[in-house]
């Protein structure tokens, strides 16, 4: 960040206590700490957590997680909640955090869960929002995801750490 969200002015490094070199706008007397987005990214099982939900969209020919931005005022949890409603029309019954990761390229914090969802039904997913969803075999689902993808990070971490019968 090189200038006040504020003010426009050029912002300049300062030492604050405590916390380091921070941006600080010498018009506003305010330190600027920086502004990223939000987003969640989910592993989503089937009930009987044997399989592993992966969509395409925007066009694109690979797999990916389900994913969305979360919202002013709502948590990262209820975002879960609500992209699964709104992209697939099912209810998340179990949720658990994986871990987060910093996506530079649309400078957005990555938190990723892993989430249990009410049924296998895809008759509600939103063609306004997937173009394609389909269940994989946790074998199956490495093979399937974009490459290079953090969709891939994300998804090769939880079947190398977490435990789905935790859930």
């Amino acid at each position: 960040m090189n200038y006040c969200y504020e003010c426009g002015t050029a912002l300049i490094r300062k030492p604050l206590e405590k916390e380091g070199i921070i941006p600080y706008c010498p018009s506003c007397g305010c330190y600027r700490f920086p502004i990223f987005s939000t987003a969640v990214s989910m592993i989503t099982l089937n009930p009987d957590q044997n399989k592993i939900l992966l969509i395409r969209q925007y066009g694109k020919p690979s797999n990916i997680l389900v994913a969305g931005y979360v919202n002013q005022g709502e948590n990262a949890e209820t975002a879960v909640a609500r992209e699964i409603a709104e992209e697939l029309g099912r209810q998340v019954t179990a949720l658990h955090f994986n871990k987060s990761e910093y996506f530079a390229r649309s400078n957005t914090l990555m938190l990723n869960y892993t989430c249990v969802i009410d049924s296998e039904s895809l008759r509600e997913v939103d063609p306004r929002e997937i173009d394609h969803a389909q269940w994989f075999s946790f074998e199956e689902a490495p093979r399937e995801i974009r490459p290079g993808s953090l969709a891939e990070q994300f998804l090769l971490y939880y079947l190398d750490t977490v435990n789905p019968a935790a859930l």
